[in-house]
């Protein structure tokens, strides 16, 4: 929430300023790099003709810059408030996009981009844009333009919901609100009593009259939307027939993991109800770095997978590769690959091993399964069963990070509605199971973790996790 002009106005010069920055910090990168390069001089490196494949590098570049400082928020109101935090979204951000460059250079094979590049463009572009948005606000605060003209707002309802609304408004005059009075049947929360912070209380009857005699350029309603409709349809009504602007708090559903998001469809205002993320822009970036990273492992470790599938044919019987059918993003069925780590026809021989069963909830893992093959058993432990997955991911089942895709059988054991949220994102190859010991976690703190992976995900940490698998796997905790 911010006044329009002073939120585009701020947004237009971030954006602007970001670009310049951008430009700038690849330029003098490249300038203090230059040496290490197989360029002579810099008038060689600028007199080099721009291809086509480089015109398309360069304006994905630009793209992706942008998608990934749109994910941080850095162009919401929300990080537009507070220098500090503003700076460590800044950070993140630009250390995402620095690492995408690498990725980008090393499958396209961009000589430019070398390490020396990477440490200058990171260092200049996070220094450069702090710096850069620090003095738009310097200019800004120096014109007194967040002080000029400030949008008047009436705020409906006084629950404890509304005036923690209230107070964030107070404690953030950057964005150029004036809260003016409160509205409502009754006072609410009676420890404010009839006041608050010095604002008056006007009862919902008079507000039709206080309208006329009053400035107020919006009305922002936090009412119990259940047992105030009538409240919210007549507050609704006088607004719009004077033409106030009317916004409604949207936080209003029980679940705390619940999101909301507005949109319009063909001019039907909309209401989203989600978990996880819908941020279009960073699942791009997320979906471009799992093909990325898929496609380079594959090409790389391809000489490894054929001794593999060798050594699997030579120990027993039966197809190299695992064919399974799993589930999916919102339980879509696919079928993943895995190096056969079990005797042929392992999943008929369950049947007659259920009784063993050392795990909790619908999963099925016993220690010392007679169907696992001499060569299986190393592979499960070092993890390199799971290699045909980058298939899955280059394919789009499946993503890089994410929770584990379960087998059918072990989704028509759930008993608990809620353990299906785990399918609201593409499953992946590793996740915060992996990391913290695999099959010696219970099944409810698995589900529990998947779950605070979606409600916290972000490219970081998908990251974060990626680089965490490495030690996991080397120590082979938990895998069996």
């Amino acid at each position: 929430m911010a006044s329009s002009y002073r939120y585009i106005l701020l947004l237009r010069s971030f954006k602007c300023v970001d670009l310049c920055i951008l430009v700038l910090s690849f330029l003098i990168a490249v300038i203090l790099s230059h040496q290490q390069l197989d360029i002579t001089s810099l008038k060689v490196f600028f007199a080099i003709r721009i291809s086509v494949l480089n015109m398309l590098l360069m304006i994905g570049f630009v793209v992706s810059w942008y998608l990934i400082f749109s994910y941080y928020g850095l162009y919401d109101a929300i990080h537009l408030l507070s220098c500090w935090n503003e700076a460590f979204y800044i950070f993140k951000a630009t250390t995402v996009g620095s690492i995408s460059i690498f990725f980008v250079a090393f499958l396209f094979n961009i000589i430019l981009v070398s390490k020396s590049f990477l440490l200058f463009f990171w260092l200049i572009s996070t220094g450069g844009t702090i710096f850069g948005r620090f003095m738009v606000r310097a200019v800004m605060k120096h014109f007194k333009i967040f002080e000029q003209n400030k949008c008047r707002v009436l705020i409906a309802g006084t629950n404890d919901r509304v005036l923690n609304f209230a107070e964030k408004i107070l404690t953030k005059p950057q964005l150029g609100y004036e809260i003016v009075e409160f509205i409502d049947t009754e006072w609410t929360d009676k420890s404010y009593g009839n006041t608050n912070n010095g604002h008056r209380f006007i009862p919902i009857a008079d507000l039709d009259e206080y309208m006329k005699h009053n400035v107020i350029d919006e009305v922002v309603i936090g009412l119990p939307i259940k047992s105030q409709y009538e409240q919210y349809d007549k507050i609704i009504t006088i607004c719009m027939d004077q033409g106030i602007n009317v916004r409604i708090l949207a936080d209003f559903f029980h679940d705390s993991f619940t999101k909301s998001m507005t949109t319009t469809f063909d001019g039907i205002p909309i209401v989203t109800l989600y978990t996880g993320t819908m941020e279009n822009g960073a699942l791009l970036i997320k979906r471009i770095m799992d093909i990325i990273v898929s496609s380079t492992l594959l090409i790389l470790l391809f000489p490894i997978l054929l001794m593999i599938m060798l050594a699997i044919k030579i120990d027993s019987s039966g197809p190299a590769v695992f064919v399974q059918e799993r589930l999916g993003l919102n339980k879509r069925r696919f079928n993943i690959y895995k190096f056969r780590t079990m005797v042929q026809d392992a999943e008929k021989l369950q049947k007659n091993l259920e009784k063993d069963n050392e795990a909790c909830g619908p999963v099925f893992k016993i220690s010392k399964d007679p169907r696992i093959t001499k060569i299986g058993g190393f592979l499960r432990r070092s993890s390199l069963d799971e290699l045909p997955q980058l298939l899955n991911v280059l394919k789009g089942d499946m993503s890089l990070v994410g929770p584990r895709p379960l087998p059918v059988r072990d989704y028509n054991e759930f008993d608990q509605r809620w353990f299906s949220r785990r399918f609201s994102v593409r499953p992946g190859i590793t996740c915060f199971w992996q990391v913290k010991g695999r099959c010696d976690i219970p099944f409810l703190e698995w589900i529990e973790l998947d779950l605070s992976y979606i409600d916290q995900w972000s490219l970081g940490l998908d990251i974060k996790l990626l680089l965490q698998t490495i030690p996991a796997v080397l120590k082979a905790s938990g895998a069996r």
